[in-house]
């Protein structure tokens, strides 16, 4: 199969490179900057967002495309981070639905993504696919637009995968949250009721193949774990895993005052059930987060 991946140099976007290539397709990333290094692998194939502007025939016969581009939210939400976070996914969204309109024949299928958020911040309700959106905070705005821009790609088949926290050894939230336990400091983070829906790496990268090869799999798809966990659970599951106390609570006020708005990404939360994903088929390899957290201490590739 001949994909095409936009945001292909991040932190899924690297995994699920590899994972493609892995299965022998031809994976083309659509990047801002062609990285240097080597390209010797004939299946991997580098290509900018201009050089698409001016020949869009440089992607001709995908198959598939994957938009996980965006700016990280990862950093104080200043006014102009946020316009940043915010216009880096509408942008990205509207590129592709320009380059699908240019190609012929049309890709079968767009995973775009997207997140959780935009069901809004909740310590009672459960939310799936068909839950309302509550656009109650800022991450949740952004969801809302980012995937009414998607809309307008013309595609027969648009996916808009919803990640919630995607843990990994080598990028995201994960090695951060799990610091404090491996220097003996961890425990729960504010009240410790807020939830946290999350998924392995793993998974997360087969649930992304599994809608582009699944022509059932259309509209939202969470990107989540059937079995979200509270964060006091969390810290206890991670300290067993690695046999670390979990004591030494954080107040709320201290991540505020470090982090302002953003605290809101552990303060607060949503418990999202994959039920789209289940309905379709789709396993996965690890569902509770004993079993993803042992996995990702025993084996460092992911």
């Amino acid at each position: 199969m001949k994909i095409a991946i936009c945001g292909g140099t991040g932190f899924i976007g690297t995994t699920l490179t590899s994972f493609w290539l892995n299965q022998k397709d031809e994976v083309i990333i659509v990047t801002r900057r062609i990285p240097d290094g080597d390209k010797a692998n004939p299946r991997v194939r580098y290509v900018t967002w201009e050089q698409l502007e001016t020949d869009p025939q440089l992607i001709s016969g995908t198959e598939a495309i994957v938009n996980l581009t965006g700016e990280s939210i990862n950093q104080r939400w200043t006014a102009s981070a946020k316009d940043r976070i915010l216009q880096s996914r509408l942008q990205a969204a509207a590129r592709v639905a320009k380059l699908v309109r240019s190609l012929d024949p049309k890709p079968l299928v767009v995973v775009n993504a997207s997140g959780i958020s935009i069901h809004g911040t909740s310590e009672v309700e459960c939310f799936d696919e068909t839950s309302p959106h509550h656009t109650t905070d800022f991450l949740a705005e952004v969801v809302e637009q980012w995937e009414q821009t998607a809309d307008a790609i013309p595609v027969d088949r648009l996916v808009k995968l919803r990640v919630g926290l995607v843990l990994g050894n080598h990028g995201g939230a994960y090695p951060l949250m799990k610091l404090p336990y491996l220097l003996g400091a961890g425990g729960r983070v504010g009240s410790g009721r807020q939830w946290f829906s999350w998924i392995h790496l793993e998974d997360m990268v087969r649930l992304i193949d599994f809608c582009i090869r699944h022509e059932t799999v259309k509209g939202p798809v969470n990107a989540t774990a059937p079995r979200p966990v509270r964060n006091d659970e969390f810290g206890r599951i991670l300290g067993k895993v690695y046999h670390r106390p979990h004591w030494f609570p954080v107040p709320s006020i201290l991540f505020k005052t470090l982090f302002g708005e953003l605290s809101i990404l552990l303060l607060e939360g949503q418990q999202v059930l994959p039920n789209a994903a289940i309905q379709q088929g789709f396993e996965f390899r690890y569902p509770t987060l004993d079993t993803a957290l042992t996995a990702l201490k025993n084996d460092k590739s992911y």
